[in-house]
């Protein structure tokens, strides 16, 4: 018989953050750092723990290059060459403890990753990342990623409830990776009917983690500088970014020029582009999970990671927390209908 369950699931749309009274006297006094060891590894991650996605139209090198120097972290996308990642590395060097190199589980993926791993020494950081994270042959490719690299921080996912969280981090991941189907550009929720509203499961997932000293990622459904802290607020560890990223001189994906206004191409990485791209095709068996869009141009990101930034820095001081470490503990959510006034758009005229 088919369950439902009937509690209640909410997505960061479906809540605010109610302000408390607060101490603190500038939105500058507010630490955004964070310092985590992790269970698995024994290694220890000091930085702001914002991160932009491994799709390869935004965890690009540049991307990483310009993200490091604010202390935040790119997991870059997997297509990149051995001798691309040799090259970036010996020439910015600063920038590798900033950064994660992705791997998924097809033919050829873990000889890859272990030739790329081996070359740059300094590269602490490996992210196994596969849509379904719930199957027995990804919990296995886990535990032998694991085996071979004892001492590198692994993320693993996605996954969007608590009993895979525990079981991926009982196979050797240090971080999870929590999310299907929130992004921009996934349609997952629409091909497969599959998903967990991203808050909800953010909440659950991190309750899990945390019993087991372990860590996760909220990865999937921000759209504004709220919705991050909301994710943090939630509890989780890290926030990957997408779409909010996207865009960008650093960003991947094709400039296209039309009516005199500049554009970047942005797709899922299960997309029918991203698949033609780096495959050839979609394959018979399978169905596109992901969209392609066009962006305007939005310049350089240094405007858009600051925005995030300073949008953070202003929750906590509305709730009282000096600390992003403290901003989980000072968070109570409001279930509402409406968060945003919209009667204006940004090129509504006034009366």
């Amino acid at each position: 018989m088919p369950h439902i369950d009937n509690d209640i699931k909410l997505d960061f749309k479906d809540v605010l953050l109610r302000p408390k009274r607060s101490t603190i006297k500038s939105r500058a006094d507010v630490d955004l750092v964070r310092e985590f060891i992790f269970r698995n590894s024994g290694q220890t991650y000091r930085g702001i723990p914002i991160m932009a996605s491994n799709m390869d139209t935004v965890g690009t090198f540049e991307m990483a290059i310009q993200l490091s120097k604010h202390g935040v972290f790119t997991v870059i996308h997997k297509h990149y060459s051995l001798e691309a990642w040799k090259e970036f590395a010996t020439k910015n060097p600063e920038t590798v403890n900033n950064i994660a190199v992705s791997s998924g589980m097809a033919g050829g993926d873990l000889e890859k990753l272990e030739s790329i791993v081996n070359a740059i020494p300094d590269l602490h950081y490996i992210c196994l990342d596969v849509a379904n994270g719930y199957s027995e042959y990804f919990v296995q490719f886990v535990r032998d990623v694991r085996k071979k690299f004892p001492k590198h921080v692994i993320m693993a996912g996605n996954v969007v409830t608590g009993e895979m969280v525990e079981e991926l981090i009982l196979s050797g991941a240090d971080i999870i990776k929590v999310g299907i189907g929130p992004g921009s550009v996934c349609t997952t929720r629409k091909k497969t009917g599959i998903g967990y509203p991203q808050l909800s499961a953010v909440i659950e997932c991190a309750d899990a983690a945390h019993g087991l000293g372990g860590h996760i990622i909220s990865d999937g459904g921000c759209t504004c500088p709220g919705d991050v802290a909301k994710a943090f607020g939630a509890g989780a560890d890290f926030v990957m970014v997408g779409g909010m990223l996207a865009g960008h001189t650093e960003s991947g994906g094709e400039m296209i020029e039309r009516n005199g206004k500049k554009f970047k191409l942005f797709y899922g990485m299960s997309s029918a582009t991203a698949m033609k791209k780096h495959a050839g095709k979609v394959a018979e068996y399978r169905a596109s999970e992901g969209k392609s869009v066009e962006i305007e141009y939005r310049g350089d990101v240094q405007g858009t990671i600051l925005d995030i930034l300073g949008g953070i820095r202003s929750t906590c001081t509305y709730v009282g927390a000096s600390k992003l470490k403290e901003l989980s503990r000072r968070t109570t959510f409001i279930r509402v209908t409406q968060q945003l006034n919209e009667v204006f758009s940004p090129f509504t005229k006034a009366p």
